[in-house]
């Protein structure tokens, strides 16, 4: 885990999704004001009254699902908690990383906060701990239909059950706690439900894509610039009167980044009016990134909203003199679902059309360079096979991209029969950023190697940067040696959040 620089707390004020990224990623700190403490402490009052007063309420004193109307008391509310951590934690498959944990673990803290759940405040503290003393549970990433096995992972490791990432070790969460000084949970009415409950489990997961998403659209206007300049592209198309005329956001914002990783290219200069008009993969860069912007923008205020909503079931409401509990829908979490399903679409269409670029700088039938970027071709294969890669990562896209929220099942007896599948359509969306960073270092690659056939005329003020960037980890290529390392090293350049404004200070 990085070294922790800033604090993040939550109060009154909604969150946003770089506040779970700082702490998921980057180690912020998190905590609660006082305020997000009274309320947490109000709400678990309400649960009290309730367990004191008999009143029967859904996964308070009752069974869970389809058991809702089996009654409950005493002692078998807290064993009730316990039992649903332990019958919940049910996941198959990987784990995730630790940072997916850690975004899970913040946007149900998030939720809690409210003071709408009823937990006890010290599952909250438990909650915290794990995160600012860099205990992350091992949560296997396939069995949710939208809620349920990601949570009750992270909620039997408060019990001290199961193994955890720990100082760079897997140990058990038991030797984990014990480390740090911290106790195994004790829970109470209502607190397994709690735990398991919601939808921290999409949200946390589709606010790290969304960071991603932001970050890569950025650099697929760089490297896009790099291809357009490299086939001598007719900067007509990206005139700022022309782009104007098509007043969607996101384009106009891609029409700016454009004009300006090209200002002062004499290769752009030269070039103008050699052809009338460009593929439309090179000259409709503004149209299809600007339209990629305008969903994730759609997606971020889709999923920034749940962020900051209670999605517990029941809910508790007033105060423990005037309360109400209510069972309704909260977790359901079908705008989160259908935001990360369109965010995987809009994303998807980046790589595909990076790869259509891409593959036209390798094909000497278009491109006007040495066939596959070697100056021997023949002896040398040159980039022939990385466009195949390329292809292959679309294809998987492709298949992504396809949307989780129409796979619906039934479960719980009939109680539960129409399901979001949202943290499988946010595991789906991380897996098609992961291929878009591939593709975009490979056209990266490619768009530099076709600049050493130009050098000799002044490439564009950001482009320029760009070039000379990737030279710094990757030499030019003058015959064929192991590839796989220089896609490698492209890669982590495009990872490394600090290194786009090297390439362009005002790129939005």
């Amino acid at each position: 885990m990085p070294q922790a620089t800033t604090k993040i707390i939550i109060a009154d004020s909604p969150m946003r999704w770089q506040d779970v990224t700082a702490v998921a990623r980057h180690g912020a700190v998190l905590e609660l004001s006082g305020q997000a403490w009274a309320r947490i402490d109000n709400a678990q009052a309400i649960v009290q009254r309730i367990v004191a007063s008999g009143e029967r309420a859904y996964g308070v004193n009752t069974g869970l699902g389809a058991l809702c109307n089996v009654s409950l008391k005493g002692e078998q509310l807290s064993q009730l908690s316990r039992n649903t951590l332990l019958s919940h934690a049910c996941g198959v498959g990987p784990v995730l990383s630790d940072e997916q944990t850690r975004a899970i673990i913040c946007a149900a803290i998030i939720n809690y906060s409210h003071g709408k759940s009823g937990l006890h405040p010290q599952v909250v503290h438990s909650l915290l701990a794990l995160l600012n003393h860099g205990i992350t549970p091992h949560v296997p990433s396939q069995g949710s239909v939208g809620y349920l096995t990601h949570m009750a992972h992270i909620g039997v490791a408060l019990l001290g059950v199961g193994n955890v990432s720990y100082r760079g070790q897997i140990v058990t969460a038991l030797e984990a706690l014990q480390a740090e000084g911290l106790q195994p949970v004790v829970l109470g009415a209502k607190d397994g439900l709690c735990l398991v409950n919601g939808t921290p489990c999409m949200t946390g997961l589709s606010c790290l894509a969304l960071a991603d998403a932001h970050h890569l659209l950025q650099w697929a206007d760089v490297i896009g610039a790099m291809s357009f300049e490299a086939q001598r592209g007719q900067i007509d198309a990206f005139d700022q009167e022309i782009i104007a005329l098509k007043p969607h956001p996101g384009m106009q914002q891609v029409g700016i980044n454009l004009r300006a990783l090209l200002d002062g290219s004499e290769v752009i200069a030269s070039s103008k009016g050699i052809r009338t008009q460009d593929a439309l993969s090179i000259r409709s860069i503004p149209q299809i990134h600007g339209a990629a912007r305008d969903q994730v923008e759609h997606a971020t205020r889709q999923i920034e909203t749940e962020l900051n909503s209670a999605t517990d079931n029941p809910l508790v409401l007033g105060t423990p003199d005037n309360y109400r509990v209510v069972s309704q829908a909260n977790p359901h979490g079908q705008s989160v679902a259908l935001a990360a399903d369109m965010l995987a679409i809009a994303m998807a269409e980046i790589g595909s059309v990076a790869e259509r670029r891409l593959d036209r700088l390798i094909n000497p039938h278009v491109s006007g360079l040495p066939a596959f970027l070697v100056s021997n071709p023949g002896v040398n294969s040159g980039m022939m096979i990385v466009q195949y890669v390329a292809a292959s990562l679309c294809g998987q896209n492709r298949q992504l991209a396809q949307p989780a929220v129409l796979d619906n099942f039934v479960t719980s007896g009939l109680q539960e029969d129409h399901l979001s599948m949202g943290t499988n359509a946010a595991l789906k969306l991380h897996q098609v950023l992961a291929n878009i960073t591939q593709i975009l270092a490979i056209e990266y690659l490619l768009a530099a190697q076709a600049f050493e056939f130009l050098k000799g005329q002044r490439f564009g003020a950001g482009t320029e940067n760009a070039w000379r960037l990737l030279r710094e980890q990757v030499a030019p290529y003058e015959q064929d040696r192991w590839l796989a390392p220089d896609i490698a090293s492209a890669a982590a350049l495009l990872e490394d959040p600090t290194l786009l404004h090297h390439v362009l200070p005002q790129l939005h």
